[in-house]
């Protein structure tokens, strides 16, 4: 998807970056920085997630269930949300799954905690997109860049077990 408000120059993309969108119900956070613009909250709830409107966030054109349904939809741990109405709170499954994405990132989730060489934390989150095409300015994590460079994964492999 083509990124309709701005680039990743912007000063909206630095890591320490956070929006967020709220009601009495639900508060939904955007961390610009994670986003690669995978668009399956805009395709999941077109009402509330809309890139061409300002604020592309409207927590009141959906209910709080609808809202963190399609939060948790979101591969890369950009998009997080709290309930304020005694909802259902976002958690992540202790089982870690890594998804490969056709010529792009890996899509991770679970209780995932990412550290450095020194052993010092970078990231906890339930979801997150690491690069595999080595070309992002955002490593560990996946900044799109993969589309733009070309990369392909190539054919998959089947395990013989």
């Amino acid at each position: 998807m083509d990124e309709p408000i701005g680039s990743r120059d912007e000063t909206r993309y630095e890591p320490e970056v956070k929006k967020e969108y709220a009601n009495d119900q639900i508060v939904v956070t955007w961390e610009p920085a994670y986003c690669i613009h995978a668009a399956d909250c805009l395709n999941g709830l077109p009402a509330v997630f809309d890139a061409w409107r300002s604020p592309w966030v409207a927590v009141d054109n959906a209910s709080a269930d609808e809202i963190a349904e399609v939060v948790m939809r979101c591969p890369t741990g950009a998009l997080h949300f709290r309930r304020l109405d005694g909802g259902q709170e976002e958690s992540g499954s202790a089982e870690p799954t890594v998804q490969l994405r056709a010529n792009g990132p890996l899509f991770v989730r679970g209780k995932i905690r990412i550290e450095d060489a020194s052993g010092h934390l970078i990231r906890e989150d339930t979801r997150v997109a690491l690069c595999r095409c080595g070309g992002s300015d955002n490593k560990p994590f996946c900044d799109g860049t993969h589309r733009s460079i070309g990369f392909r994964s190539g054919p998959s492999r089947a395990s013989s077990a």
